[in-house]
């Protein structure tokens, strides 16, 4: 693939780096997060607004920074793109430099660490190891994290159950029960959104020296593993409900999972073949839906 010389960044460049479309996981999460420190008698509309700011700005340096990783280590010029995995294409594509990419990270970065010692300083040392593990799964999940086998764990945990907790953590000034209870089917659920978008990135990820759980295992061994983050998500839920963690109400939140049927499809017949576009977009709106209506349920059964 040719590379082109870079012009000056504008808006779409900048939106194509943070991975733009990507951003309602952010979203999503802090307000199960908010949802359950409500669902505990607490909530509060500004906490809620500065850590939404926080955590999309800690997303976007996320996908940033992979996508400079991706471009400096050639894994961006050899990867075939899909609408959910394989980068923006907007580095290889001269719309932004790589220097600029790095800036414009680091810059996000900033925002999200201001944004976390702000409600240290305001809620307390228990944030403070939240905060620190969300700062390492930002800074060195590209460089580090990923090519040592862990990436999908410290993904589900950075911008999966760590936000929630941390959400509710920021409205309540406690750990709650629910909130705990939230963060675990979103921990399996951003496990699996990135797991599921490696298998299009295979040969790539393995030329550039990335070591990720399909790399490691195998496509279909991998494709089981998904599987059985799938299974265990809304049975955390049944589970949490079980132990009136979380109200009746919430399984409600274990329906987007019939949304599985047709990764779950391409996993039973043939893992080895390439995974169906329609599949990685169920697997995205799962996650999505999911953390959208347990929180829906836990403002419900607070108010009822």
């Amino acid at each position: 693939m040719a590379v082109i010389l870079p012009a000056m960044p504008n808006l779409k460049a900048f939106a194509g780096v943070a991975r733009a479309p990507f951003l309602l996981l952010p979203v999503t999460l802090i307000a199960a997060g908010a949802a359950a420190a409500f669902y505990g008698g607490a909530f509060s509309w500004w906490s809620t607004l500065l850590a939404l700011i926080g955590l999309v700005a800690l997303h976007m340096a996320v996908n940033i920074f992979n996508e400079w990783s991706d471009m400096r280590t050639g894994i961006d010029l050899a990867t075939e793109r899909t609408p959910f995995s394989g980068g923006s294409g907007t580095l290889p594509a001269g719309g932004m430099s790589l220097r600029a990419a790095l800036l414009f990270g680091i810059a996000c970065s900033a925002v999200g660490l201001a944004v976390g010692l702000y409600f240290v300083g305001r809620v307390g040392p228990v944030l403070l190891p939240i905060m620190v593990a969300g700062a390492i799964c930002v800074l060195i999940y590209t460089e580090v994290l990923a090519r040592l086998g862990i990436g999908e764990v410290a993904a589900g945990l950075g911008l999966g159950g760590l936000p929630v907790v941390g959400a509710a953590l920021v409205n309540s000034g406690e750990i709650g029960a629910a909130a705990v209870a939230a963060g675990v089917p979103a921990s399996f659920m951003t496990f699996n959104l990135l797991l599921l978008n490696e298998f299009p990135d295979e040969a790539a990820d393995r030329a550039g020296g990335r070591k990720n759980l399909v790399l490691l295992f195998g496509r279909r061994p991998a494709a089981w593993i998904w599987a059985a983050a799938a299974a265990a998500t809304p049975l955390s839920i049944v589970v949490a409900v079980a132990m009136s963690v979380l109200p009746p109400l919430a399984l409600a939140a274990c329906l987007p999972s019939l949304l599985l049927a047709a990764p779950m499809r391409w996993v039973v017949s043939d893992p080895m073949q390439p995974v169906p576009i329609p599949a990685m977009g169920a697997n995205v709106t799962w996650n999505l839906a999911t953390n959208t209506v347990l929180a829906i349920a836990l403002v419900g059964a607070a108010l009822l």
